[in-house]
């Protein structure tokens, strides 16, 4: 399995047999969704099999959903295998309320080997800067506020 070299709290990728796995974290609201569009645009233009497991996201509104939409019909058009790994009720329950379960199809427990177990999988993500310590605009992940 190859690590793909990347500096981002937010998002872990791995690539092994013709099959990417893109692990997210963090709350996926309209901040985090400019940070990683560009990033999962590129995976899916790039994958044969791309795998998102966003089982270890916190928050999910809807740009978020609109993030994963556009993901699943992009690997829809390519022709790229998509998964979307996803254990969370409440996120479901999102996905279930806006109809997109058609395009998402999200599982909540793999039958393979290379997701099915994201700790073992994967490093540990990156630590956020320590408490009490005020990130710089230069730390990996850290966005200037919208204005």
């Amino acid at each position: 399995m190859q690590l793909i070299p990347r500096h981002d709290p937010y998002l872990v990728v791995r690539s092994a047999d013709g099959v990417t796995v893109a692990a997210l974290r963090g709350e996926l609201d309209l901040v985090l969704v400019r940070h990683l569009r560009p990033e999962l645009d590129a995976l899916v233009r790039e994958s044969d099999a791309l795998t998102v497991d966003i089982r270890r996201v916190g928050f999910c509104d809807a740009t978020g959903l609109g993030l994963l939409a556009r993901c699943a019909g992009g690997a829809q058009r390519r022709g790229t295998r998509w998964r979307l790994l996803c254990d969370q009720p409440w996120i479901l329950r999102l996905i279930r309320l806006s109809a997109l379960g058609d395009l998402l199809r999200p599982e909540a427990t793999p039958a393979d080997g290379l997701a099915a177990q994201p700790e073992a999988a994967f490093p540990p993500f990156p630590e956020f800067p320590a408490p009490g310590v005020e990130p710089r605009w230069s730390d990996p992940g850290v966005t200037r506020p919208v204005s």
